[in-house]
Parts: C-alpha cells; structure tokens; sequence
C-alpha cells in the first residue's frame, strides 16, 4: 500500500515546496469545498472519516489527491500503471515491475531496490503526484511507472484513453483485511487507535475500508480486463506467490520487456525474484526498523511493510464464521462473472 496520511491540507506540501503554490494547492480548497457536501462516516480510528465518492469509500487526503489526478494526471501511452488494493501485493508488484524495467542498468549488487524501499521507484498517482511533484521520480520525465489504488472506474481519463498498460493483482479477502488490520496499527497516526478487529471486520465486510468495497474494487479490474485483455494483465496474489517465476516472464513480456532466451538460460529471471522476494526485501538494512524512505515524508516505517506475505494467515485471527461472511460476500459478488474459475 500504501497511503499516507501526513497529507493534512498544507502540511505535506509544504514539506516539498519552497515558496510558490503547486498546482495541487491552487485547487485544493476547491477539492475541500466538493469534498465537505459529500456523505461522511466514521472511519476505523476515532477521528477518522470516510467519505463517500464513486461508490467507494476515501480518506479526506485520498480523495484529494484523486480529484486532482483526474484533472491534471497526465498518461503517455508508454507508462505502465501497477492497480492494487491495498495490503493485496503492492510492494512486492512495484519491486518486480522496477526491476524488470531497469534489470539492464545494473549488476546483481548495485540495483537501487537493495538500498531503497520499493514505494521511492513506483509513485503513487494520487498520492505522490499531487502531494510530493517535487521528488526526484515524479520530475523524472523519463519514468514510466505508476502505481494506483484507485477503482477502475475512478481513473483518470487520461489513463484510460492513452492505451497504456496496467497489471492487476487480488487476494483472498480474509488475507487482504487481515494484512490490513494489521498494517494500520503500525501507522504513525493522530486519529487515535485502530478499531478492534470485530468492528473493523464488520466495516470491512460491509465495504468501508480506504479505497474500498474491496470486492467491487476487484470486479471492476476483472471486468475492464475481460473487455481488453491486451491492455490489462490479471494475476492472483495466491497463484503468483506459490510459482512465481512464469508469472514474472509473463508480466515482462506484457510490459514489453521480456526476457531474452540468453537471460533465460543465465537465470536472470530467477534472479529477479529473488531480489524481488518477501525474504530479500525484508532483511535489507533499508527495511529494517524504524528506517523511513529517503525522498518524501511517511507515516510508516519501510519494516511496516514487511510483514509475513503468508498465505492463510487469516486463520491467526478471523474465527470460522468470520471466514464463512467474507467467503459468502464474495461467491455472490463475483457469481456469474467468470473470475473464481479464471485459469491465469
């Protein structure tokens, strides 16, 4: 994931800018003014809100950010956008896609993702490009990957008629609130304390969550891909995880950067995995701690986003009946559509 939530009116932009305005905050007052007639509701802290938009469910900075990506994001057709809910492989999609990109600009010691969180080399479309326009990677003309938590159907336009590519990746349910749950306590948050897991559960469940219903945020991926399989690749985080070397050659062919027969043969791909893995990123010293990304403010330590990347795991908290309401919630959601049975 992830968001941050430093992103309080002027103070996260102030941190970046110098003296004149960015174009986020000349409009960020108009953003606030649509943003305050919208339907509000208590969020999982305290003082949190969600505020309802598109039919999903936004923190107040989010939203933001998003209302000023659709206006002023601009997609080329060679940009490569990485979608994902949160807590459903974001780090580990944004590592790969850096590392396929960029494999042939370093040596197995010096690629930049051994000394550097994976999320410096991604940004984030509604949150880094408004936010933060003044890293290195945003300024970078030459960048060519984003990443996005935003519903398919909240995208801005200009991503969706510029005919750039994307990859999609989803994960059980019970997985993804649990990595979630867990996730935010880690938060260096103002809010107050994260809802206790019976409560968070039930808002989750009823599809109030940042970016969320999750489900409909997967369906939405689901049905854009069925319409242009060409332009968007789908993957299950459970799949991937269990084999991931075909899924790695797949994901690079569709970027346009496939792995050559010479590269196969010296194992190349095998090697992007693994620097890649949940293991090597983990025990990195950049990863480690109390440790915090190198180019903008955050309210996570880079080790909050290495957990566990278990399969399961759910089972540590949710009892049968929890498991039972999520799996039920999905089977009727997705009945009909295909996507339980899709063979990647």
């Amino acid at each position: 994931m992830e968001p941050d939530k430093t992103l309080n009116d002027t103070t996260a932009t102030a941190t970046v800018t110098d003296t004149a305005p960015t174009e986020f905050e000349k409009n960020q007052k108009r953003y606030q003014d649509t943003i305050a007639k919208l339907h509000h509701q208590k969020g999982w802290r305290p003082k949190e809100n969600l505020i309802e938009f598109g039919g999903f469910w936004w923190q107040q900075h989010l939203l933001e950010g998003l209302l000023h990506a659709q206006e002023n994001f601009k997609a080329r057709p060679e940009d490569f956008l990485v979608c994902i809910f949160p807590k459903t492989g974001t780090t580990w999609l944004k590592a790969l896609t850096y590392a396929i990109v960029d494999r042939s600009r370093y040596d197995d010691s010096s690629n930049p993702l051994l000394k550097r969180n994976p999320h410096e080399f991604v940004p984030y479309v509604e949150i880094d490009f408004p936010f933060f326009p003044q890293v290195d990677v945003i300024k970078d003309k030459g960048n060519t990957l984003f990443a996005t938590h935003i519903p398919y159907g909240l995208l801005p336009e200009s991503i969706t008629n510029s005919g750039c590519k994307m990859v999609y990746i989803w994960r059980d349910p019970k997985d993804t609130f649990t990595s979630m749950w867990t996730f935010l306590h880690k938060e260096r948050s103002q809010d107050g304390p994260v809802a206790d897991l019976d409560e968070a559960f039930d808002l989750y469940c009823k599809g109030m969550s940042m970016y969320g219903p999750y489900l409909d945020h997967v369906l939405g991926y689901w049905k854009a891909y069925e319409e242009n399989p060409k332009r968007i690749m789908f993957l299950k985080y459970e799949e991937m995880r269990a084999n991931p070397v075909p899924y790695v050659k797949r994901l690079a062919e569709f970027m346009g950067y496939g792995f050559t027969a010479d590269e196969e043969e010296n194992t190349v791909v095998e090697k992007v995995v693994n620097l890649c893995s949940f293991e090597t990123l983990k025990n990195l010293e950049a990863n480690k701690g109390e440790k915090d990304r190198e180019d903008r403010p955050a309210v996570y330590a880079n080790s909050a986003y290495f957990r566990k990347a278990k399969v399961g795991d759910w089972q540590n908290y949710l009892t049968p009946e929890m498991a039972a309401r999520i799996d039920g919630l999905m089977e009727d959601k997705f009945k009909g559509t295909g996507l339980l049975q899709h063979d990647k």
